[in-house]
């Protein structure tokens, strides 16, 4: 049985035992002590900023400082655990049990007894959507009134449920800490030996594009949106798919490297990506045939490895056009070198990408787990008095 079977279990036996007609509801206002924040600004938070301060000043967003005591200004430090209310911006709910302060357009809340606040922490945040929701009629900005928080009402199971419910989902929140930390540290590794092994030697040749791909960029054609019939077929820009089209011009494996896009300096998405099947480019993608797979996904990774500013125009749109990339010298070993690299990057990379089976598969598997008993384990009947 698995382990967090038996937790539930437990604590369902807890339940049938401690209360078993359900439990009260109250007020968040009227179970928990509310904190006050710091009068501080955004530039005076930039000026206090120091990496080894002892107090953290969480502010608006996802800001936050660590900063020495006597730098604050006006200084309202809590020193118990305590669950912080984000309330501007980012609606979200953070526990902290260490000194912290916060700008005073937020709010904290603490209890006698630490289980309870943790408690109140897990009930927050399985009723985030619901705050979230409260706070989008509030303007450009999400933000949430005091009252939203202070008039809701949360379960309060006896402190020795409270107590294994905090339990069961700190569990979950380890684990999935734990994983994240492997996936960083896999990928660490994968971009290690990625540029160990695309690093050319002194006896590897370079070659240019030209010289071991086929430039299809004649072929491609751009449609504006208004002009495009719906349908089954991808249509691709810089960094992917942007809409579905009735018809198709290419029909095969091809690799894709943007030719415009914010992507080419940011980098947010991978500037060359392999499609297949049929498809429609438009002119924001440079489009090359290989005569093999392996060599196509070979120099996918090197693109997506390598410095290419250099080879960018600037301006208002940044531009990689086909002059510049015929230009990038690639490192080409004998292609039975070739087939190592690539199958030793692609397993790396499933274990830290793939969706399906890799890592990040694992850690989004244990965060619906996560999520479905929060929501199970905080779900109480409630009694009638």
């Amino acid at each position: 049985m698995p382990q967090e079977v038996k937790r539930v279990n437990k604590l369902e036996k807890l339940i049938a035992q401690l209360c078993p007609n359900g439990v009260e509801y109250k007020k968040i206002k009227d179970v928990y002590k509310r904190l006050k924040g710091t009068p501080i600004t955004a530039a005076k938070m930039k000026e206090i900023e120091n990496p080894d301060g002892e107090i953290k000043i969480f502010a608006g967003g996802k800001t936050v400082i660590d900063a020495a005591e006597d730098d604050i200004p006006n200084a309202n430090i809590t020193r118990v655990p305590a669950v912080l209310v984000q309330s501007r911006g980012v609606i979200d709910a953070i526990y902290y049990d260490k000194p912290f302060t916060f700008k005073n357009e937020m709010w904290a809340y603490t209890a006698d007894e630490k289980l309870s606040v943790k408690f109140l922490y897990y009930v927050l945040k399985n009723n985030m959507e619901y705050f979230r929701t409260a706070a989008s009629g509030m303007g450009s900005m999400p933000q949430i009134s005091l009252s939203v928080t202070e008039e809701f009402t949360i379960p309060l199971p006896p402190l020795p449920v409270q107590r294994e419910i905090v339990r069961i989902l700190d569990n979950f929140t380890e684990l999935t800490a734990e994983l994240t930390a492997e996936l960083t540290a896999r990928r660490k590794q994968y971009e290690y030996y990625r540029d160990a092994l695309l690093t050319a030697s002194d006896n590897i040749e370079y070659q240019t594009l030209p010289e071991i791909s086929e430039n299809l960029d004649c072929q491609r054609k751009p449609v504006t949106k208004g002009n495009r019939e719906a349908g089954e077929y991808p249509y691709y820009g810089a960094s992917g798919i942007v809409d579905y089209v009735s018809d198709y011009i290419f029909d095969g494996d091809y690799l894709l490297v943007s030719e415009d896009g914010a992507n080419l300096l940011a980098r947010s998405t991978p500037i060359a990506f392999s499609i297949s099947g049929k498809n429609w480019v438009n002119n924001h993608a440079h489009v090359l045939k290989f005569d093999t797979a392996i060599m196509q996904k070979y120099v996918e990774i090197y693109l997506n490895s390598i410095d290419l500013s250099k080879y960018i125009s600037g301006g208002a749109q940044p531009k990689l056009n086909q002059d510049n990339l015929n230009k990038i010298p690639i490192p080409v070993p004998p292609f039975n070198k070739v087939k190592i690299i690539v199958a030793i990057l692609e397993k790396f990379s499933a274990l830290c990408n793939d969706l399906t089976s890799g890592l990040p598969a694992e850690i989004e598997a244990r965060k619906k787990q996560y999520e479905y008993y929060r929501d199970k384990l905080l779900t109480f009947q409630e009694a009638k008095i």
